[in-house]
């Protein structure tokens, strides 16, 4: 055995502390020890923090209220390289803790310095903590400016080409999140930070790989960025990643940056060249990809990628190729998740709101896929497969397609969907495939959707609603369409659309009504279940879309004279005036409904305007109650009948009707009631006779008294009986008359005058001679000639009142009137001369003038003399009946004036 050595051991100097081993629970004492002169006890403190605040975000918050923020950030500029990792660590894991990051931001030195620790030559664990820090800091507005200010984006890019794969996470997602800023997106291409972020999408870690997609979803909203990504080849990579099955849980991530590129047409001409679309149409749709790609190789090598997967025995094959010959066909394809066909979808829908994207997408029959799609079992694939139909089929070529690739039938299927989505997703498609589109209307119609779009009037959704409305508005175009839908009930339910508070749906079910109101049948059928009265609140709409629908819904209806009338009568009349004097609200639609108002109305027009045209015919019904005032509110002639006797001007009613059988039937009611009453009272009297007789003759036996009196009471019994059964009779005679549907006064003598004119004024030849005559017949039948000067003398308000008394009512028949001036001969000449063909005008004046105005021509009869166009001619009908004046002359505005 060798010597023992004393070791020599040197005591240390007497100037140096002997060393302390300190063990401390408390996280103040640790705070303390940061501000530590020796380095040693800096990083020790620094790693026991780090260790401390990543057990809980409480131990954060409380080191953060014990002051550990200044030291920290000032250790983390420290000369030692263990000092300032250390600290980064402590600093970077602190930063998860939002008062922290608080803290932070009133620091102004506290990005710079994490950006600082992002230099090459420091420690990758500093570059891990300082990225981890500004990903935690980016999440506010202000950190993200404050970051960008200060150049962290280019050493955040250059993270994410580290070895270190938490360096690239954090890196990854800083940027991620700091790209949410427009700022950011347009600074990353100069930066050249796409190329990495594609490269991260090989990475093994497949959080890398979501943050990724994250960061190029967000740089693709920037047209420079996808731009430089089509220089990349970003399309292929993506279409690639999708083609994987094992990372289906990003597929939806990557067809959202696909969605993106696709915006472009740069981006579709692209992937159409390379056959791109093609394969990704394949995969959504969960068919083998095209073979034939413009690359030799890629095809068979993008579909092996998505080969199913093999059993354990399969698996201990090494290296052999799999046998396509043994796998049954469609066993190798693994379907895509519901929620990558659903962001497919969207993309086709996103990219084909371009009208070029559109032609692209066709060419590329990405219809297929869509209609694929609609027999999916997920709501809300279908849904996103029906609205990219939607958006297709605004290209002429693809309604056409989409028809023949039998897409009408699956959208009309989903109409009946439970889902609300789905429904309005359905209806859309199928209002846009029959926009213009007469063949695909009939499709509609051959796989029974009339009957479904007509219930779909009265479901929940509105935007359905509105959808079904547009669809049966575009069918109504063909006649054997229309009437079919009609005979399904759409006119009494287009009502419910017409009473919703969705201005949409008001809008678009009145332009509906408008197409299906266009014959009597349907008129009458929507005037009896009370559409006129919705479409008449429609006009109070503030929306100008539904005012002018609802509008024109009424021009429609107004051609026929009782749904005129109903309008009138329920104020449309006033409310159609008040738009067009609107200065914000007018609109041609307003003004036609008005025209086509007063035209079914010849009553209300000349109550309005004063003036009926020659094409304005008056027929049975019509009536002058006089000059309508501002303000006032047009009374129908019922109104006016009902009104009690005033002393206000007559109201004349033109009716050349015959007394109606009605009428004549009810007398002979009353008649035979009257006979029937007084039948009952003489046989009352007789029975009354028979039983005083009775009672006076003797008792034949013993109980006479007692038979008497129970004869009495079964007589008068009798007698009530009776009495009340012609009290019953009268009652119901009289309500028979209340409930009498409301009758015109009838004017035989205006029938007389018309078969009379028919008769010997209609065969003249000569339409001068016509208006001649016309004239003096109907101031013979006026009154006769009025000297000039002596109007004033001419008494007519007297026989007319007392023609209003002996009817009892203010309305009284122009045939009954004897003495008549101005406004009864110019109504009488124009209701004649209307039955005769003799075209003329009526036009009211002031002060109970009214004249008529013909056009003749002023020529002369003589063989060769010239043609003119025919002039205005004034018909006088007061004091020269049948002299005619050119409007012009002096003559003629004498006589329309006081």
């Amino acid at each position: 055995m060798g010597k023992k050595v004393k070791e020599d051991k040197k005591p240390p100097p007497d100037d140096v502390f002997d060393v302390v081993a300190l063990e401390s629970r408390q996280a103040g004492t640790v705070v303390l020890m940061l501000n530590s002169p020796e380095e040693e006890v800096q990083a020790k403190a620094c790693e026991a923090i780090y260790k401390f605040v990543e057990k809980c975000d409480e131990n954060r918050k409380q080191l953060l209220d014990l002051g550990a923020g200044d030291p920290l950030l000032q250790l983390m500029q420290s000369e030692d390289r263990l000092v300032r990792r250390n600290a980064c660590m402590a600093m970077g894991s602190m930063t998860a803790q939002p008062d922290v990051r608080k803290y932070l931001r009133k620091k102004e030195r506290s990005i710079p310095t994490f950006i600082s620790l992002l230099a090459p030559e420091e420690d990758s664990v500093c570059h891990e903590f300082s990225a981890l820090g500004l990903s935690n800091m980016a999440t506010e507005f202000s950190s993200k400016s404050a970051i960008y200010e200060n150049g962290g984006i280019e050493p955040l890019v250059k993270c994410l080409s580290s070895n270190d794969p938490d360096v690239q996470k954090n890196g990854i997602e800083a940027l991620a999140q700091m790209m949410m800023d427009y700022q950011t997106r347009a600074s990353i291409k100069d930066a050249e930070g796409l190329a990495p972020m594609l490269e991260l999408l090989k990475s093994e870690f497949q959080i890398i790989q979501k943050l990724a997609l994250l960061a190029l979803d967000r740089a693709s909203q920037d047209a420079e960025n996808r731009a430089a990504l089509r220089e990349l080849e970003a399309m292929s990579r993506l279409i690639d990643f999708v083609a994987k099955p094992e990372l289906n849980d990003l597929h939806v991530m990557a067809v959202m940056v696909l969605s993106n590129l696709l915006e472009d047409l740069e981006s579709l001409e692209e992937v159409k060249e390379t056959g791109g679309l093609k394969r990704l149409v394949a995969l959504i749709t969960d068919q083998t990809p095209p073979e034939e790609e413009p690359k030799g190789g890629k095809g068979e090598k993008k579909a092996g990628s998505r080969a199913a997967k093999k059993s354990a025995k399969d698996g201990k094959k090494g290296g052999s190729e799999p046998d396509k010959e043994d796998t049954p066909p469609g066993e190798a394809i693994i379907p895509t998740l519901p929620d990558v066909k659903m962001c497919a979808a969207k993309a086709i829908a996103r990219s084909a709101r371009n009208a070029e994207n559109r032609k692209i997408l066709h060419e590329q029959e990405a219809e297929k896929m869509l209609i694929h799609l609609l027999a999916h079992e997920s709501t809300e694939v279908q849904t996103a497969a029906a609205q990219a139909l939607a958006v297709m089929s605004e290209n002429l070529m693809a309604k056409d397609s989409i028809r023949e690739w039998d897409g009408m039938q699956p959208l009309i299927k989903l109409l009946n969907s439970e889902n609300g989505d789905v429904k309005e997703g359905a209806s859309l498609a199928l209002a846009n495939l029959t926009t213009s589109n007469s063949t695909n209307c009939h499709e509609v119609s051959n796989f029974s959707g009339t009957e479904i779009l007509v219930n779909l009037l009265t479901d929940p959704r509105e935007e359905a609603v509105a959808n079904a409305a547009c669809v049966l508005t575009n069918m109504a175009t063909e006649e054997a369409l229309r009437m079919e839908a009609q005979g399904k009930g759409v006119v009494t339910t287009l009502i419910e659309g017409l009473k919703s508070k969705n201005t949409t749906v008001q809008a678009k079910t009145s332009l509906c009504v408008a197409a299906f109101v266009c014959d009597s049948d349907s008129r009458a059928e929507f005037r009896n279940a009370s559409g006129i009265e919705n479409l008449v609140i429609l006009l109070h709409s503030g929306n100008d879309e539904v005012r002018r629908n609802a509008s024109w819904a009424i021009t429609v209806c107004a051609v026929d004279e009782p749904t005129a009338t109903e309008v009138c009568k329920l104020g449309g009349m006033e409310i159609l005036q008040d738009i067009q004097v609107s200065g914000t609200r007018k609109n041609p639609f307003a003004e036609a409904a008005l025209e086509r108002l007063l035209d079914s109305n010849l009553s209300a027009k000349y109550a309005l305007t004063g003036n009926l045209s020659s094409t304005n015919l008056i027929e049975n019904g019509f009536y002058d109650a006089g000059q309508l005032r501002t303000g006032s509110k047009f009374m129908t002639i019922e109104d006016c009948c009902q009104q009690e006797l005033n002393d206000k001007r007559a109201v004349l009613l033109v009716n050349a009707k015959a007394a109606p059988a009605a009428q004549q039937s009810s007398s002979q009611q009353e008649v035979e009631v009257k006979q029937e009453s007084s039948k009952t009272s003489v046989s009352g009297k007789s029975s009354r006779t028979g039983r005083e007789s009775k009672a006076a003759s003797p008792p034949e036996d013993t109980c006479s008294p007692v038979k008497s009196r129970t004869q009495r009471d079964r007589e008068e019994k009798q007698r009530e009986e009776e009495m009340q059964a012609q009290l019953l009779k009268e009652a119901m005679s009289q309500g028979g008359r209340d409930n009498k549907p409301f009758e015109l006064p009838t004017d035989p003598t205006l029938l007389k005058y018309i078969e009379e004119v028919t008769e010997k004024i209609q065969p003249i030849t000569s339409v001068h001679e016509q208006v001649t005559t016309l004239a003096r017949y109907v101031a013979d039948k006026m009154g006769g000639p009025i000297e000039k000067g002596q109007l004033t003398n001419f008494s007519w308000e007297l026989p007319i009142g007392q023609i209003k008394f002996e009817l009892k009512s203010n309305v009284v028949p122009i045939g009954k009137i004897k003495t008549g001036i101005h406004i009864h001969r110019a109504l009488l000449f124009k209701t004649l001369a209307d039955q005769i063909a003799v075209p003329c005008t009526l036009t009211r004046g002031e002060y109970n003038r009214a004249w008529n105005e013909v056009m003749l021509p002023d020529s002369d009869p003589t063989p060769g003399a010239p043609k003119f166009p025919p002039r205005a001619f004034i018909v006088d009908l007061i004091h020269e009946p049948g002299h005619l004046m050119k409007s012009d002359t002096p003559e003629a505005i004498t006589y329309r004036k006081l």
